[in-house]
């Protein structure tokens, strides 16, 4: 019986770009509502919210600026996005996650800019 060619395993970053790409197919952010993008790593968490028309970002929170886990950060960023956002008058925005999965860091941002005011 003739053997099957071997299939090559993509790495964790791959299937995080794989992911990441089909969520920025659905969506996309206007100056009313723009995309609130999501990126992380080991250490920090950050976020930004873009104009993909004009392609500007409008604001941005890092945890960088804030001490603590990871966990810690993500409330705090949450908490400062949706307090920039009010200040260059955005109310809506579009929630891009960047392929992460929806849980423990990326909801708990999410959680705090929903209570910061933020809708999505």
């Amino acid at each position: 019986m003739p053997q099957l060619p071997k299939i090559a395993l993509s790495s964790n970053k791959e299937l995080l770009k794989r992911r990441h790409k089909r969520v920025r197919g659905k969506i996309s952010g206007t100056a009313e509502r723009p995309r609130l993008a999501v990126a992380k790593s080991n250490r920090f968490i950050s976020v930004q919210l873009i104009d993909d028309v004009a392609g500007t970002t409008i604001a941005s929170a890092h945890g960088r600026e804030f001490s603590g886990s990871l966990g810690a950060q993500a409330l705090e960023v949450g908490k400062a996005i949706a307090e920039r956002a009010k200040k260059a008058g955005v109310t809506a925005a579009v929630f891009d996650r960047g392929g992460y999965a929806y849980k423990a860091q990326i909801k708990a941002l999410a959680d705090a800019a929903r209570e910061g005011g933020l809708t999505f």
